[in-house]
């Protein structure tokens, strides 16, 4: 059970944590806070938190469980404002997508790596934002993937897991690096291409008629690219090294898709689509 648990940033992710605790019955109290009074009002409006202070080291104190859900440029900000308030063994955690730049935020804020702070990120969501999104099966299945440190304190990895759990998420732990070269992959880039592809036909003369005969496919693989395009540029940012790496090496896959094409290649065109189709009907199942 968490006492008071105090929510940064009442959006879409936080907003749907904060539904599916107080579903669960495993929250006593929920205090948000931002720097959008109007907002965090119609957070409690809905009924998804208590009450809010747009003050955060006023929202923080009394708070045994922070979970901080901001844009990732804003994160190293937030630290500084609550690190002061924080209660004794309070536990502090996040839900950034791309850990390393957290890390660092962190022990620029703090000197080193509190024992009661547990970087994490929710593998779930929508291409919606706003806490009017959210909603509380969203972690429901989904996986959650925890990256603790070697100063990681035992009891507040466990609080975290349970509070994750008690969501309907799937929670696993990984390394840092580990954990961002593999969401370079599997979600980053994939937000790149959709943004892209929609950026670059919006650009084209005939941009109205090809919107006009989008079919299904078009839809739903550009669908993500109505994602907050904040939140993404600082995902790029925080998660360059990576994400280059792997963007490279899809370049070089278009290249050789290029030729094939290029080359009237049949059979090797073929082979890259079975290749792929099989890949994806594994994952699917």
């Amino acid at each position: 059970m968490i006492g008071r648990l105090c929510i940064v940033g009442v959006g879409l992710i936080g907003g749907s944590l904060a539904r599916a605790l107080r579903e669960a019955g495993t929250v006593k109290e929920i205090v948000g806070s931002s720097r959008n009074a109007e907002h965090l009002q119609r957070a409690v409006d809905l009924g998804v938190i208590d009450s809010f202070d747009t003050d955060l080291s006023e929202a923080v104190r009394g708070a045994d469980m922070v979970f901080v859900s901001v844009p990732l440029g804003a994160m190293r900000n937030v630290f500084a404002l609550l690190r002061d308030s924080l209660e004794p063994g309070a536990v502090l955690t996040d839900a950034g997508s791309a850990k390393g730049g957290v890390v660092a935020d962190v022990k620029q804020v703090f000197g080193k790596v509190p024992a009661a702070f547990v970087p994490g990120h929710p593998i779930a969501g929508t291409e919606n934002s706003g806490v009017e999104a959210s909603f509380a099966d969203l972690y429901r299945g989904r996986r959650v993937i925890l990256t603790p440190l070697p100063e990681t304190d035992d009891e507040a990895l466990q609080m975290v897991r349970s509070m994750w759990e008690a969501a309907g998420a799937v929670v696993s732990e990984m390394e840092v690096v580990h954990h961002d070269e593999i969401l370079a992959a599997t979600s980053h880039l994939p937000h790149m291409l959709a943004f892209a592809l929609v950026e670059s036909l919006a650009r084209m003369s005939e941009q109205r008629e090809i919107f006009e005969y989008a079919a299904g496919g078009f839809r739903d693989f550009t669908r993500i690219a109505s994602s907050d395009p904040v939140m993404w540029r600082d995902i790029c940012l925080a998660n360059r090294e990576a994400l280059l790496l792997v963007m490279e090496r899809f370049q070089a896959d278009m290249a050789v898709l290029g030729n094939a094409i290029r080359d009237r290649d049949e059979t090797r065109i073929l082979q890259i689509f079975q290749q792929a189709k099989s890949a994806r009907d594994a994952f699917a199942d």
